[in-house]
């Protein structure tokens, strides 16, 4: 039987991430090669700054590679029963976002931590996701909270302002999305400027566009924003 490349539960949904549109700026130069390597890692960085887009990419970049992978959005699902971490550390690599959301949850702080000790006999690799600085979480279970600050961590920065246009230019152009001058300088100019936001907006007029058979200009961008 052959391995699966992607587990898929409740809360999976389907997504085309992946690192060719997402635009390392100067500023994360060095990022995608950190998520690339082997190790553990951290992600943190503020909200809505491409983090979430960044594990699922990666999750995205295991499965095509035939290993197997696992995004798990702790903020989504720590309404669960902590049994959806019994026996998943013989996946390739489990993606955790939002790990600080279970800080202070008990039970979740004490899955998490089984699931590292598992991890690290198994083979598994964790990379986790942050709106803190793991050195600053500070989770209630003392020994969860020593592992997480071991593990290697990097921060996500925002895009220079200077370069959003030619991000979204960039990303537009790979997903063959015809976008003008005037459209750009629209969305640019009207909308939260934040990478997790715009390419929200570009998935949605690429959607609405071929839904409704329109271009995309200002008054179908309106209609998004």
């Amino acid at each position: 039987m052959n391995r699966p490349q992607q587990l898929t539960f409740p809360w999976s949904k389907p997504n085309k991430s992946n690192f060719n549109e997402y635009y390392f700026d100067d500023v994360n130069k060095e990022l995608q090669k950190k998520i690339l390597e082997h190790e553990d890692i951290v992600l943190y960085g503020i909200r809505k700054i491409g983090k979430t887009y960044l594990l699922q990419a990666l999750c995205n970049y295991y499965a095509d590679k035939n290993k197997t992978s696992l995004f798990i959005p702790l903020a989504e699902v720590s309404s669960f029963d902590t049994s959806i971490f019994d026996s998943i550390e013989n996946m390739d690599i489990i993606c955790i976002d939002d790990v600080d959301a279970i800080k202070g949850i008990h039970e979740w702080e004490v899955a998490l931590f089984n699931l590292i000790n598992n991890s690290l006999i198994s083979g598994c690799r964790l990379v986790f996701g942050s709106s803190q600085n793991p050195t600053s979480i500070n989770f209630s279970l003392s020994d969860l909270d020593s592992r997480i600050r071991k593990i290697n961590s990097t921060e996500v920065l925002p895009i220079n302002n200077a370069n959003l246009q030619e991000a979204v230019k960039k990303i537009s152009q790979l997903r063959s999305i015809r976008l003008g001058e005037k459209e750009l300088n629209y969305i640019i100019t009207y909308t939260e400027r934040s990478m997790d936001n715009l390419i929200d907006i570009l998935n949605k007029l690429d959607d609405l566009s071929i839904e409704q058979k329109r271009k995309i200009t200002i008054p179908l961008i309106k209609e998004i924003i």
